[in-house]
């Protein structure tokens, strides 16, 4: 495909190495007589401030407690390049730099997660009451980010009783109870947790329920009412000499009553990520999501000389119930990897597998079915090291064999090499200049369950391996009280199969590009921060603007800014909030309208009861009407495209006991 003049100049001038979510630990000096060399200090590669500079944000647990989110999306509050669609969390996806997730790798405590069931569905249902971090690449994925990873990759990881659990205390626990108006309803967690003698455990178990939520215009949107259960369970023993054993399960389902109209014979189909079907009536039906994970892992807490692994086998579930329609993903996974010390950094090597299925059918008359399997296996290394005083490199590769059933019994197997490079040099004490460059082999993509077969037999001809390229280039200053970056970024997937087939053609290939600017301004001082970010990201599929319905590709993002920030008055108060602006869009399909978005908070810690906090949260507080840029339809002239919650006023009571 023809490439624009920023792909070009990205990729002729990005220079080598990359460093990728996963970043070395700051104290991993062993003082061991097997080491031929031994690592003295943090790689500056993995450095929080240069790996925002090349595409790789973490969301910690502090900003996620700021932000008290109560479903997925308020977890991305501030955050310019992460989107998500709107209503009710049966059909929230997330888009980074406008690319859909599913062409990320997203993973769970390290558990690999499998996509979405059904178009009109999100991809991976979860619940942030007890979310620790987020790691986002943008673009750039190292070799040990696992397979899959073609435009990037989401890591998620959840609290373990260490985190919760006060110095000294062998047992703890947390209540949280909140309510709001504007169809927020009632949401309450409780999470117990404790350790003794080398055992840890976590139960955490959250439910709320809500009604449908009026839009800024005080339009009701109907099937968006909250109907959300989450439980988790994380089982951990540590021997004397520091190896450690984790045993999770997690299962998250919303279950509430949702918006569908009919379809092909005359079945009613959920589309959470409509308002509605223009000239068509709403009917109200029950829906389900439900997604379940389960994780074994082995670390050692206490790395010495050569032996510092991670071990994993892990099992994931997506199943969605759309009425006339439904299907399930499933993918059992594995992954050891050890992290040795070289010459000034590390150097982590391993192997990963998979094997994943999309299974689905639908009801009579259509009664379709389906099922397609894809397996594979990768080896890796990922290098992190300091090249002197000014200079920090990260670079490595990787070789996946995948093998792939289609519904017919077709078989595919093929193979490909991924290399990944990124550099950072200190122009002075202040700037730093940073570039990264990767190409990837992506694999197959396993077809929606749901509509298997749909309009009779898919067709397998021309089908296909994937893959990708991505660069960024960028500044960042740091004068301890301003800081700033930018950066230029281009990511491109070739040869992408045909997930939602037209007339069933899974041969059908698509190349997506998303290429634009990633910036942020923040201003600290002693009880607070100010930050801007600004994200401008092109979306194009087939050398074409991407549509609002271009499901498991992307959206057509445009310019899209977010503040956050916060101010400690004393011990007892802290302020803050988070705006979202989106400017016209009128390199779409059709123009999307701008919209301005304000959330303010106010959190209450007493002095005498020091475990207790209580917040009051104010959304929307402009009772703005508008759709998230990323919504589904917006473009549609048959679509009534969904709006987001109005003002909505919540208050919040955290109790540790």
């Amino acid at each position: 495909m023809v490439r624009s003049t920023m792909g070009r100049l990205l990729l002729a001038t990005a220079l080598t190495t990359y460093a990728g979510v996963t970043t070395a630990p700051a104290a991993l000096a062993q003082d061991s007589e097997e080491d031929s060399a031994t690592y003295l200090g943090e790689i500056r590669i993995g450095e929080a401030a240069a790996q925002d500079v090349l595409g790789n944000k973490t969301i910690s647990e502090e900003e996620i407690e700021e932000r008290n989110p109560s479903n997925i999306r308020e977890v991305f509050d501030g955050e310019s390049s992460v989107q998500t669609s709107g209503g009710a969390a049966i059909g929230t996806k997330v888009f980074v730099n406008g690319i859909e997730e599913s062409l990320l790798s997203v993973t769970i405590d390290g558990a690999r997660q499998n996509k979405s069931a059904f178009h009109h569905t999100g991809n991976v249902l979860l619940d942030p009451a007890m979310l620790k971090q987020v790691e986002i690449s943008a673009g750039l994925a190292p070799a040990d980010a696992g397979p899959g990873a073609s435009a990037g990759a989401i890591a998620y990881t959840t609290k373990d009783a260490s985190d919760l659990l006060q110095p000294g205390d062998a047992f703890g626990g947390r209540i949280m109870l909140s309510g709001g108006d504007n169809g927020y309803g009632f949401r309450g967690n409780l999470s117990v947790f404790g350790q003794a003698q080398g055992f840890e455990y976590l139960l955490s178990g959250t439910y709320q329920h809500g009604d449908d939520y009026d839009d800024g215009d005080g339009t009701t949107i109907q099937g968006t009412g909250a109907d959300i259960q989450d439980y988790l369970g994380k089982f951990s023993y540590t021997s004397d000499s520091g190896s450690r054993l984790t045993f999770s399960a997690s299962v998250t389902e919303d279950t509430g009553p949702r918006a569908a109209q009919p379809g092909p014979g005359g079945l009613l189909f959920i589309r959470p990520d409509f308002a509605g079907v223009d000239g068509v009536d709403n009917i109200i039906i029950d829906g389900l999501s439900r997604r379940t994970s389960l994780s074994l892992t082995y670390t050692e807490e206490a790395p010495a000389g050569w032996w510092d692994p991670f071990i994993q086998i892990a099992y994931n579930e997506q199943e969605i119930d759309a009425g006339g329609v439904f299907g399930t993903n499933k993918s059992f996974s594995g992954v050891v990897r050890n992290e040795f010390f070289i010459g000034n950094g590390t150097l982590t090597t391993g192997i990963d597998f998979f094997d994943d299925s999309a299974e689905g059918g639908s009801d009579a008359p259509l009664s379709t079915s389906g099922k397609e399997t894809l397996s594979g296996i990768g080896v890796f290394a990922q290098a992190r090291q300091n090249l002197g005083q000014r200079v920090s490199v990260s670079y490595g590769a990787r070789y996946d064999y995948q093998s792939f059933e289609g519904t017919g019994g077709q078989e595919f197997d093929d193979g490909g090499f991924s290399f990944n490079g990124s550099i950072d040099v200190m122009l002075s004490d202040i700037w730093t200049l940073n570039a990264g460059l990767s190409h990837g082999w992506g694999g197959y993509q396993l077809g929606e369950a749901a509509v298997m077969n749909l309009s009779g037999p898919w067709d397998y001809t021309g089908f296909t391996s994937s893959t990708s390229k991505s660069a960024r280039l960028g500044l960042r200053f740091d004068t301890g009280t301003w800081q700033g970056r930018a950066a230029l970024f281009y990511t491109e997937v070739d040869d992408l199969s045909a997930i939602l087939p037209t007339g069933g053609a899974r041969g059908e290939l698509a190349d997506v590009v998303s290429q634009g600017v990633d910036a942020s301004l923040g201003y600290l001082w002693n009880s607070g921060f100010a930050r801007l970010n600004y994200t401008y990201a092109d979306v194009d599929i087939n050398g074409d603007p991407a549509s609002t319905t271009a499901y498991y590709y992307g959206r057509p993002l445009g310019h899209i800014f977010a503040l956050e920030a916060g101010w400690d008055i004393d011990d007892q108060w802290r302020i803050g909030g988070t705006a979202e602006i989106a400017l016209e869009n009128d390199d779409a399909a059709v123009t999307l309208s701008g919209y301005e978005v304000l959330n303010l908070y106010a959190a209450y810690v007493p002095r005498r009861f020091d475990n207790l906090e209580l917040r009051l949260d104010l959304r929307n507080l402009f009772n703005e009407t508008y759709s998230s840029r990323s919504s589904d339809g917006l473009d549609s002239s048959r679509v009534i495209a969904l709006t987001e919650p109005g003002r909505t006023v919540t208050l919040t009571a955290a109790l540790w006991f």
